[in-house]
């Protein structure tokens, strides 16, 4: 049974456009994603097929070309545009970000973060740079590996902070592990880098740890910073 064959009130794009996007379920809006399905398996069939085949939205969006196309009706193509929609989120969430203060939307924050860093398998120190509003100035990887106080050189914080004019910084790595709770080596990292830009005169609000699809960790929050 095709999805034109549904009630009106029952098909995706009808449903969005009636009710809005957040009233369609994960196969629902994959459907629309997908467009079309193939015999025997209308879109939907084929959303549901995509979240059976690797469990959660995160490790789809997530999944290699080559696991992506291996499901059934989908290929190389579609997994181009997946990839499309999720870098066009990411931008959108970055012009939020340098259009207005961060602590205004803390909650972009967190997507932007979670966008750009939870789909790495290695793991990444990043530095956010902010001017006297807390807009954002650029956003800069730092360092690829594993991240401590040997890895993370706060010369080289400073001297991005210096060049871009910044007067205070959001750090964040991700723990591909998944593991959400900060470690010794996070806290210790954090404290330098806070003590070594203070000299500089510039502030940092906060080190945020990225693991899979939840929340960011906020060291701040937590009093660790």
């Amino acid at each position: 049974m095709t999805i034109r064959s549904w009630p009106s009130a029952e098909r995706p794009r009808e449903k969005l456009l009636a009710r809005g996007a957040e009233a369609l379920s994960d196969a629902e809006l994959l459907a629309l994603f997908l467009r079309v399905g193939i015999a025997g398996r209308s879109a939907v069939d084929l959303g549901r097929d995509l979240l059976d085949r690797f469990g959660t939205l995160t490790r789809l969006c997530n999944a290699s070309a080559s696991e992506f196309a291996s499901v059934p009706g989908m290929g190389v193509a579609k997994y181009a545009q997946l990839q499309a929609v999720l870098e066009l989120a990411r931008r959108a969430l970055g012009e939020q970000l340098k259009d207005g203060c961060v602590f205004d939307r803390p909650e972009t924050v967190r997507d932007w973060l979670r966008l750009r860093l939870a789909p790495l398998e290695h793991e990444v120190f990043m530095v956010l740079l902010l001017d006297q509003q807390n807009r954002l100035i650029e956003d800069v990887e730092l360092f690829r590996g594993t991240v401590n106080q040997t890895s993370v050189y706060p010369r080289e914080v400073a001297r991005l902070a210096l060049e871009r004019s910044a007067t205070a910084v959001l750090l964040a790595h991700n723990h591909p592990s998944g593991a959400r709770e900060p470690s010794q080596a996070d806290i210790a990292l954090t404290r330098t880098l806070k003590e070594a830009l203070a000299l500089i005169d510039v502030a940092v609000l906060d080190h945020f740890i990225v693991a899979g699809n939840a929340p960011p960790t906020s060291l701040a929050e937590r009093g660790m910073v």
